[in-house]
C-alpha cells in the first residue's frame, strides 16, 4: 500500500524533530563512524581556530589495562551519562565516563593467548578488532580470543549499560562455522579488521597471523543478533587471502565489501585473493563478476606477497562522476584502485588507478568533501600523510590534492563544522618513530591547524593503525593502559546533524522531515512486510530525467524520475532509524531530508 504520510503525522513527526534538535544524541557505534568507514565526523565545534587551541583534559582519568589495538567508541545516552567504550587485547573491556575518565563498569571475558600460536606479533591476543555497537538492544559486540587446551575466537555480545554478557552468547566459533567443508580453525586466523552490524546480523572478518603460517583463509563470519545460534559464513576457497585491514567490513547498508590478500598453492587459478568482495545478507556470495574484483597481475602479487588488501575497502560516492558509486582499494603495491561498486567486474581493468605510494598497508583511510572536490587521505611510507582527489568525471580520475611530513603510524580520520566546511584530517604520530602527538591538517590544503600542543599533550602508548574519535567538542584516542580525551575551548558544541535513537522507543514509525533550501519537496512512509522493514518515498519538483536516492548520506540507487516515487526494501527488523533525501541525479539540488523511525520489533 503506498499511501504518503497524513498530515496529523507530519505534525507529530515535526514536533519530534523539534525536540531532537534541541536533545540530538552524538554517537560513535563503530570504526571509522560509518559503515562507508569514511571516518568523518561532523561537529561544529571544531573550527579552525578552537581546533588550533586543542588541548588535553588534564581531568580525564582514563586508566585501562592491557594493549589497545582497536578504536574507541562513544555513547551518548546510558544510565550514567555518556561514556567511552575501549577494549584491550588482555580481553578487557571498559565503559569510561565521558566526562572524568572513570570507569563505569569493566569486564574481563578469559584469558587472552600469550603463547602456542603458530606465528604471529600480538601478545598477549585477546580483544583486537574493533566493536559494534547495536544501540536498538542496547547490545555491544566484539570478538575475542580466549586461551586454553584449544585456542578459541569468541564472539560475544554484552549489555551496553551493565557489561554483563547477554544470552545466548558468546558464540564459539571453531564449534559453529563451515564454508564449503572447510572448518574455522581459530588458531591460525586473527581478527583485527573492524566488526560491521548490517540489517540485524554482525559480521567478523578475519586475516592469518603475522608471518602467513599454517592454513588460515579469509574469513567473514556472519551472526544473527537476535538469534545467535544462526552462524553464516564466507570464506576464500585458496589457503590464504586474510583480510588484514584494519577497518574491516565497509557496508552500504545492504552489501558488505571487503578486500582480500595472497593466496596459496592456486595452481595459476583465481581462487579469492588479491580481490575486492561483494558479499550478501548473511553473508552470502554469488561468485559472479558483479561481486568481485582482482587486477589482472594478481597472481604476480600473490607470489610477491603483495597484498592488495594492506587497507580495507572504503566506499565513496562522488555527484557528477560516472559511475558515480565506487570503492576504493589501497594496496601493498602502492595503487590506489577505484571500482564502480554496483558492478566490481571480475578480473580485469579498474575504473581508476593511480600509483600513490611505495607501500601502503595495515591502516585505515577516510574519505570527505569539501567546495574544492572529493578526497581520500592515508597514511603513507616515509612518513608521510597523503590526500588525492577524485574528479567528478566520466569516468572518475585519481588526482594527487597533497602531502605532509608526518611521523608514526597512525590512521587518519577527518572532522568538518557541518559536512563539508572547514575540514581537518587528523592523524596520531603512532607507534615506532612517531611523535605520540595529535596532528591536524587542513582538508583542502595540508597545511597546519594543530602542531601536537605542549608536554600536556604528548601521550605513550600509541598503536600503529589507530584512529581516534570525536563527539561533543572532544577528541579520544584508546592507548596502551590509557585513553585521552582532548577538548576544544569553550562549552558544549552543537550536536551533529546525525540524529540517533533514544532508549525509549517511537510506538509507531514516523517521519521526521528537515527542511533544506531546494525545489525538491520528499516525503516517507515507513512500515513492514512480513516483519521486515520498507520505505516508500514519494516527491515532487525534481526536474531531472534521474533521481539520486540516499539513505543515512549513502547513495542506494539512481531512478527514472518517472512516478515521482520509489520503495526502499530495507530488509532489516525490529528497530532502526533512517534519513533520506534525493536530488536530481548529479546534481546538489536536493530535497529536504525526511527520517523515519522503526520503534517496535
Amino acid at each position: 500500500m503506498k499511501t504518503l504520510i497524513s498530515f496529523s503525522s507530519l505534525i507529530v513527526a515535526l514536533l519530534w524533530s523539534a525536540v531532537l534538535s534541541g536533545n540530538a544524541q552524538v554517537n560513535v557505534t563503530q570504526k571509522n563512524n560509518n559503515l562507508s568507514r569514511d571516518g568523518l565526523y561532523v561537529d561544529s565545534a571544531f573550527t579552525p581556530a578552537n581546533a588550533a587551541n586543542l588541548t588535553r583534559d588534564l581531568n580525564f582519568g582514563g586508566t585501562i589495562v592491557g594493549n589497545v589495538h582497536a578504536q574507541p567508541l562513544y555513547i551518548e545516552s546510558s544510565p550514567n551519562g555518556p561514556m567511552v567504550i575501549a577494549v584491550t587485547a588482555s580481553n578487557n573491556v571498559y565503559a569510561l565516563d565521558a566526562t572524568d575518565g572513570s570507569i563505569l563498569w569493566q569486564r574481563n571475558v578469559g584469558p587472552p593467548v600469550s603463547s602456542g600460536l603458530p606465528c604471529g606479533n600480538i601478545s598477549p591476543f585477546g580483544i583486537v578488532g574493533t566493536p559494534v555497537v547495536d544501540l536498538a538492544s542496547r547490545a555491544l559486540f566484539f570478538n575475542a580470543m580466549i586461551d586454553g587446551p584449544t585456542k578459541r575466537h569468541l564472539v560475544f555480545s554484552l549489555n551496553l549499560d551493565t557489561g554483563d554478557i547477554n544470552p545466548g552468547w558468546p558464540v564459539d566459533l571453531n564449534a559453529t562455522v563451515n564454508y564449503h567443508g572447510t572448518p574455522f580453525l581459530s588458531s591460525v586466523e586473527n581478527e583485527r579488521g573492524a566488526l560491521a552490524l548490517v540489517g540485524g546480523i554482525v559480521y567478523v572478518p578475519f586475516s592469518g597471523h603475522f608471518g602467513d603460517c599454517g592454513t588460515f583463509h579469509g574469513w567473514v563470519v556472519g551472526i544473527q543478533i537476535n538469534n545467535p545460534s544462526n552462524v553464516m559464513a564466507w570464506a576464500t576457497d585458496a589457503i590464504g587471502g586474510g583480510i588484514w585491514g584494519h577497518s574491516g567490513v565497509a557496508s552500504d547498508g545492504t552489501n558488505m565489501f571487503v578486500i582480500t590478500g595472497n593466496t596459496f598453492n592456486t595452481g595459476g587459478n583465481w581462487m579469492g585473493g588479491e580481490a575486492i568482495i561483494r558479499l550478501q545478507a548473511g553473508p552470502v556470495w554469488s561468485g559472479q563478476p558483479t561481486d568481485y574484483w582482482a587486477p589482472t597481475n594478481w597472481l604476480q602479487l600473490d607470489n610477491g606477497d603483495v597484498d592488495l588488501g594492506g587497507c580495507s575497502a572504503i566506499l565513496i560516492d562522488v555527484l557528477g562522476a560516472n559511475p558515480s558509486q565506487l570503492v576504493l582499494a589501497l594496496g601493498k603495491d602502492g595503487n590506489a584502485y577505484l571500482l564502480n561498486r554496483n558492478n566490481l567486474g571480475g578480473i580485469g581493468a579498474p575504473v581508476a588507478q593511480l600509483n600513490v605510494d611505495g607501500v601502503i598497508r595495515g591502516q585505515s583511510s577516510a574519505t570527505y568533501h569539501t567546495s574544492q572536490g572529493t578526497y581520500f587521505v592515508f597514511r603513507a611510507a616515509g612518513n608521510l600523510v597523503k590526500a588525492y582527489k577524485i574528479t567528478a568525471t566520466t569516468p572518475p580520475t585519481i588526482v594527487p590534492a597533497w602531502s605532509v611530513s608526518q611521523s608514526g603510524q597512525g590512521s587518519p580520520w577527518v572532522t568538518t563544522t557541518d559536512g563539508t566546511n572547514n575540514a581537518i584530517v587528523w592523524v596520531v604520530g603512532a607507534d615506532s618513530g612517531g611523535d605520540q602527538r595529535l596532528h591536524g591538517y587542513n582538508g583542502d590544503t595540508g597545511a597546519v591547524v594543530y602542531a601536537g600542543g605542549g608536554n600536556n599533550e604528548l601521550m605513550t602508548g600509541t598503536r600503529k593503525w589507530n584512529s581516534g574519535i570525536v563527539a561533543r567538542g572532544s577528541i579520544y584516542i584508546a592507548n596502551d593502559n590509557q585513553v585521552y580525551a582532548f577538548r576544544v575551548p569553550g562549552g558544549t558544541p552543537t550536536p551533529t546533524p546525525t540524529v540517533t535513537p533514544t532508549a525509549t522507543p517511537t510506538p509507531t514509525p514516523t517521519a521526521t522531515p528537515t527542511p533544506t533550501p531546494g525545489q525538491i519537496t520528499l516525503s516517507a512512509r515507513g512500515y513492514k512486510v512480513q516483519g521486515q522493514q520498507a520505505v516508500d518515498l514519494s516527491w515532487s519538483g525534481a526536474t531531472s530525467n534521474n533521481i539520486d536516492i540516499y539513505r543515512n548520506g549513502v547513495l542506494i540507487a539512481t531512478v527514472p524520475n518517472i512516478a515521482g516515487f520509489y520503495t526502499d526494501h530495507i530488509g532489516a527488523r525490529g528497530k532502526g532509524t533512517y534519513t533520506y533525501r534525493v536530488c536530481d541525479a548529479g546534481t546538489q539540488n536536493c530535497s529536504n531530508q525526511v527520517t523515519v523511525r522503526f520503534g517496535g520489533g
